[in-house]
């Protein structure tokens, strides 16, 4: 793996940006609080982003010199532009649409533009609510309480080759992935774990980080509170 597999196995912070919020929410702000408290990358998606991408992110990347990772919904959330992809499949539920349907898709465009790929095993983890990406793949996520479904999952995709974990509450989500959970998957498997989501504060983070999580994943909370890390 490349240099950008790199950075998430060295762990840290990675702040994602929705483009459908540019109006509503100060970028500039989250941009240069993230690079101040150490971020490693920035992510760029959604469970719905109808703005173009590749203006965004070119926009993005004339304000940081941090890689810039697409964190796609969709096979129409890819830009040549980006440094990197998660290809995320969404390997907690059984939509073939999110497991292999939208990959297929952009496969061939995603190999010819270059850019590094992270195969990642994506799993959804009851939050306390609804959320996005629950009601756009139309799946149901791994209950908070059953940790053993949340390893076997995870083990499942690391013996399928994928290169990463992602464990998601989902974006608003009213509860973080419990540390439990982040535990005993991290004790479980060898690849990089990145989590995310429900994530609203400095000691969140930072307890996902001491739970075991390589990367995590901060949105929403920066967009309340873009100056969360100072």
């Amino acid at each position: 793996m490349g240099t950008l597999y790199d950075k998430i196995v060295k762990g840290g912070l990675a702040i994602l940006l929705d483009p459908d919020k540019e109006s509503q929410v100060d970028f500039d702000a989250i941009v240069a609080n993230g690079q101040q408290a150490g971020a490693s990358m920035f992510l760029v998606g959604g469970s719905l982003v109808s703005k173009p991408l590749d203006s965004f992110v070119n926009n993005l990347k004339g304000k940081t010199l941090l890689p810039v990772v697409l964190f796609p919904g969709s096979a129409m959330q890819f830009t040549p532009v980006a440094d990197g992809i998660l290809f995320l499949s969404l390997i907690s539920g059984r939509n073939p649409d999110f497991l292999i349907g939208h990959h297929v898709t952009v496969a061939p465009m995603v190999k010819q533009s270059g850019i590094e790929v992270i195969p990642t095993g994506y799993i959804l983890i009851d939050g306390g609510a609804p959320t996005s990406v629950q009601y756009m793949s139309q799946t149901m996520p791994i209950p908070a309480s059953k940790p053993d479904i949340a390893v076997a999952t995870a083990i499942a995709g690391e013996l399928l080759g994928l290169k990463a974990i992602y464990l998601e509450a989902g974006s608003g989500a009213k509860n973080e992935v419990p540390a439990k959970v982040i535990e005993a998957v991290r004790k479980a498997i060898s690849v990089p774990l990145i989590v995310g989501g429900g994530i609203r504060s400095k000691q969140q983070f930072t307890d996902a980080l001491s739970a075991g999580a390589n990367l995590v994943v901060v949105g929403n909370g920066l967009e309340t509170n873009p100056r969360m890390f100072g």
